[in-house]
């Protein structure tokens, strides 16, 4: 019972700390304490004043106590996984700062991303099917693939911004923030096409996809509106991720006439 439990916190603390990651991105946060990492001597102070930034922080390093915890609980390879990819997460929330600040190349913004929402699937897991584990779990909800390779494309579009460009308009892509976008895209329809397939099994999953291609656009937009600070729509996208995310996981499903 005390590891299902320290499990459900984790997984709510997880994806907390993706939410608040949006918040930082919509409201031009990013390098609000520079590129030092983990820790500056400004946090309590820019803590109080709200700074999202910090309590991004803050969370992360919860995450990092609960998960020694629960290792000490139950020391199963489940519980080291999830303690492994916090470890690694956190050493590439490093990376993103350089790559916000022009630094590092894009792709460690995706691969955070992935290992971010691998540490919630991780966490479910240790609440509800711990005996399944997570290659299990890879191996067994097939839409995850597209899923991923969506969540990847998606860091990849924001570490070519770097929190501060908008991605254009066009009509034919012509930079490299508009083709990532343009393959981010591809990604998504993969992802609906693939839920769309698995719809009696996957409903839940599959339109809450549909509505965030919606908001994928709002945020495009909001972007080229204001690319410093696209505001509410970013964390709303990463919210709307979860619940993909979490669909999936569970295999939600109801019965609708055309899905049988």
């Amino acid at each position: 019972m005390l590891l299902e439990v320290l499990g459900l916190i984790q997984a709510v603390m997880a994806a907390g700390i993706i939410v608040v990651g949006g918040i930082v991105e919509g409201y031009g946060y990013g390098l609000s304490l520079g590129t030092n990492w983990p820790y500056t001597r400004s946090m309590p102070r820019l803590a109080r004043s709200g700074d999202p930034e910090v309590w991004h922080r803050i969370l992360a390093t919860l995450l990092g106590i609960n998960s020694v915890i629960i290792l000490v609980v139950h020391p199963g390879i489940l519980e080291v996984t999830g303690f492994i990819l916090i470890v690694i997460t956190a050493l590439l929330g490093m990376a993103t700062l350089y790559v916000l600040a022009g630094k590092a190349p894009s792709f460690f913004q995706g691969l955070h991303d992935v290992l971010a929402y691998l540490t919630l699937l991780t966490y479910l897991l240790v609440f509800s099917d711990p005996r399944m584990g997570l290659l299990g779990l890879l191996l067994t909800r097939t839409p995850l693939h597209s899923f991923f390779l969506a969540i990847f494309m998606g860091g990849v579009v924001t570490g070519q911004r770097g929190f501060k460009k908008p991605i254009g308009h066009f009509v034919v892509p012509r930079t490299s923030s508009q083709w990532v976008w343009v393959v981010h895209g591809l990604a998504a329809l993969l992802l609906i096409v693939t839920l769309g397939f698995y719809a009696s099994e996957y409903t839940a999953a599959f339109f809450a996809a549909l509505a965030q291609v919606g908001v994928g656009f709002l945020s495009y937009e909001s972007v080229n509106a204001s690319a410093s600070k696209p505001g509410a729509v970013v964390p709303l996208h990463q919210l709307i991720t979860i619940l993909v995310a979490v669909s999936i996981f569970y295999a939600w499903s109801f019965r609708l006439p055309l899905l049988g």
